[in-house]
C-alpha cells in the first residue's frame, strides 16, 4: 500500500519527515485530515497540533504556529514558523 510522504519543517530546521498514513493538522478555516489520494491543497496553519499517524501505526505530535499545509501526490509539506515534537 503506497503511503503519504510527509515533511514538517520549521523555519530553521526539519522538525519530522517519513511515510504516513494519515495527518491531521488545524489550519485557520478548521481541522482538516489527509488521507492518500487527497486533493491538491494549499491552506493556512492556526497555532495548534499537528498529528501524524506512521505506517507503522506510531502517533507523531508536533506544535506548530504560523505557516502553510500543501498537499500534491500524496505529498504532505507543512512549512511553519515555529515547529516542536510534543513529547
Amino acid at each position: 500500500m503506497a503511503a503519504l510522504n510527509v515533511s514538517v519543517v520549521a523555519a530553521d530546521r526539519e522538525v519530522w519527515s517519513g511515510q504516513a498514513s494519515q495527518v491531521i493538522a488545524k489550519t485557520v478555516e478548521g481541522e482538516i485530515g489527509i488521507l492518500r489520494g487527497h486533493e491538491p491543497l494549499l491552506a493556512m496553519l492556526a497555532r495548534g497540533e499537528v498529528r501524524v499517524t506512521t505506517v507503522g501505526g506510531e502517533k507523531v505530535a508536533v506544535d506548530a504556529e504560523g505557516g502553510f499545509l500543501s498537499v500534491d501526490h500524496d505529498t504532505v509539506t507543512i512549512v511553519a514558523g515555529k515547529a516542536a515534537l510534543i513529547a
